[in-house]
């Protein structure tokens, strides 16, 4: 616990924002394919990845809290404190490098060049979005919240 007091480490850092990677994966990835299958615009689609990432970000979160014994409600008080700003992030970065890829927005899902960029994209959020878990945790903040309920570090692989 001194660790998340008195900063992060890289790994700790890392663990967060893998967790929230996977979250804002299995959203995102969702999301792609449900817009693009409905046809929808890009905003649509970007729109309904992001809500979809924060709810599976948030889910994952308040599966492991609501483990160690929390009710509901402080549960989901826990996941939003913890993850708004790491998935928020991620979202931003995510999409903003789907949105640059060219083509890749009007791709089909049976194209390389979607699904390339998509990995692409989420690896660029997850680089870009660790030394932001890092900070947080370091100042009691983001996945800090998560560990005072799994008592540290080792608990969180529970998720």
């Amino acid at each position: 616990m001194n660790e998340t007091r008195h900063g992060a480490s890289w790994s700790m850092a890392a663990s967060a924002t893998l967790h929230c990677l996977t979250g804002c994966a299995i959203g995102e990835v969702l999301g792609m394919v449900i817009g693009t299958a409905l046809g929808l615009h890009n905003a649509g689609t970007i729109v309904l990845s992001v809500a979809l990432a924060f709810v599976f970000g948030y889910a994952l979160t308040m599966r492991g809290v609501l483990k160690s014994g929390l009710a509901f409600g402080a549960a989901l008080k826990v996941a939003l404190a913890a993850d708004t700003v790491s998935i928020a992030v991620m979202e931003v970065v995510d999409n903003g490098v789907m949105v640059v890829v060219p083509g890749a927005m009007d791709a089909g899902l049976g194209s390389l060049l979607f699904w390339g960029a998509l990995v692409f994209s989420l690896a660029v959020a997850f680089v870009l979005t660790v030394p932001v878990n890092k900070w947080m945790i370091g100042r009691g903040l983001g996945h800090a919240k998560v560990h005072a309920h799994h008592g540290g570090h080792e608990g969180h692989h529970a998720h």
